[in-house]
C-alpha cells in the first residue's frame, strides 16, 4: 500500500523568496513523500527576481510559483497541511490562522536575502546561501522517520532542525 504524502506549508511575511526557495526544494528533496507550499502574511505579490533566477540556475521548474496570501492554506477546501514551518522572524511573531488538521510547527528563521544589500553578485551569493541553508534543514527532514516517531518526538526533532545553520564564510 503507498505511503501517503505529506503536505509542508513554508511561512515568511513577503513569500517572494524564502518560503518560495523551501516549497521549491521540498518538493524536490522530498519528491513521493513531501508536498511543498509557500505563502506569507503580507505577500508582495511577485516572487523576487534573484529567487526566481536562482531556481532557474539549479534546474528547478519556476512557471507555477507565485507569492500568495496564507489565508489560502486555512479554508476547508485547502490541503490538509501536516507541518508548517515560519521561516523569516516576523511571520514568526505573527498571529497565524488556525490550520485545519493541527499541523506540527516550527520555526526554521533564516536571514532575509531580498534585504542584503551589497553588489548584484555579492546578492546572488548571499541569495545562494540562504538557500543553502533552507536546502540542508529539508534534507534532514526529508529523511526523519516520520512514520515510526511518536508527535511529540518528531515536534522536537523539527524544532531542532530549525536551529541548524551554516558556518559563518569568515570560518571557512
Amino acid at each position: 500500500m503507498p505511503k501517503r504524502e505529506f503536505n509542508v506549508l513554508f511561512l515568511c511575511t513577503g513569500n517572494s523568496a524564502r518560503s518560495i526557495m523551501a516549497e521549491g526544494a521540498v518538493n524536490r528533496w522530498g519528491k513521493g513523500k513531501f508536498r511543498g507550499f509557500s505563502a506569507g502574511s503580507h505577500p508582495t505579490g511577485t516572487v523576487h527576481p534573484m529567487t526566481l533566477e536562482l531556481l532557474k540556475a539549479l534546474n528547478y521548474e519556476t512557471a507555477g510559483l507565485r507569492s500568495k496570501r496564507w489565508d489560502e492554506f486555512a479554508r476547508p477546501d485547502s490541503p490538509r497541511l501536516d507541518f508548517v514551518f515560519t521561516v523569516c522572524d516576523q511571520a514568526a511573531g505573527e498571529i497565524c490562522p488556525l490550520w485545519p488538521g493541527q499541523p506540527i510547527t516550527a520555526h526554521w528563521g533564516v536571514s532575509d536575502p531580498v534585504a542584503f544589500a551589497g553588489t548584484d553578485e555579492a546578492r546572488r551569493r548571499f541569495f545562494r546561501r540562504i538557500y543553502t541553508e533552507l536546502e540542508n534543514r529539508i534534507k534532514i527532514f526529508v529523511s526523519l522517520p516520520i512514520d515510526s516517531l511518536d508527535r511529540l518526538t518528531l515536534e522536537g526533532r523539527v524544532r531542532e532542525i530549525g536551529r541548524i545553520k551554516l558556518p559563518d564564510e569568515g570560518r571557512r
